[in-house]
């Protein structure tokens, strides 16, 4: 495939916002979460439109689907918003089967709705591997915290420079991705990202460099810290 082929290819993307916020102290699925007035959700959405996503299949909880597409409506994307399974990996799976066959060997993007905050770079990081040959791309970070492991009553500490923190956007071609999914689902095995999917197939999974402010909303201190995040870029 020529490079100008490869710059014209449509990229869509996945955002899983099936979870609770229940550890955010949040009545609503922390998708809804507001962050300086806007959806999670939103803020994902609309940080992958301008990156260039052509598609957004997003996976909701049962039962908000309203209130999702209040939050989504006029987004500078197409967004389709389907309800997840029980799993991740079911969610992701439900909505690769809402994107449906698309023409063109496609990039997608699967991202979680809790990352609000993931800069363009990063986004840009994903698709140019993916547009250089990789199949599977991971943004992550090296680990800053020392790490030791636990077992049997005793601790050893862990060699933390070969350690990478995962985050998402994680980049796939679509045609792999799905075959990662039907295949981890025919064999009953649970994978905690889309890249092991594929790695469960032997495909190798790039790596590139991700970035502090993709961090994972998961209690309140992560909402003090995303705050404090737009205030000092001056974003809205």
């Amino acid at each position: 495939m020529s490079a100008s082929a490869q710059h014209t290819e449509p990229v869509v993307a996945i955002v899983v916002a099936a979870g609770s916020g229940s550890r955010l102290g949040a009545s609503v699925p922390k998708a809804l979460v507001l962050l300086d007035g806007v959806a999670l959700v939103r803020r994902c959405v609309d940080n992958l439109a301008e990156a260039g996503v052509e598609r957004v299949v997003v996976t909701i909880p049962a039962g908000f689907e309203d209130d999702f597409a209040g939050a989504l409506q006029g987004a500078d994307t197409q967004v389709t918003c389907v309800v997840g399974g029980g799993r991740r990996q079911d969610s992701v799976r439900l909505g690769l089967r809402a994107l449906g066959h698309l023409p063109g060997t496609t990039l997608v993007l699967v991202h979680d709705a809790a990352r609000p905050l993931v800069p363009a770079v990063v986004v840009g990081r994903v698709l140019q591997a993916l547009r250089d040959g990789a199949v599977a791309v991971v943004p992550t970070l090296p680990v800053v915290d020392s790490i030791r492991r636990s077992a049997a009553g005793t601790s050893s500490v862990v060699d933390r420079s070969r350690l990478r923190a995962v985050q998402t956007p994680q980049g796939f071609r679509l045609d792999e991705l799905v075959r990662g999914h039907t295949h981890i689902e025919l064999a009953g095995l649970e994978v905690t990202d889309d890249a092991a999917a594929c790695e469960a197939l032997g495909l190798p999974v790039v790596l590139v460099e991700g970035h502090r402010h993709a961090l994972k909303i998961t209690e309140p201190v992560d909402m003090l810290l995303a705050a404090a995040i737009l205030a000092a870029e001056g974003t809205p």
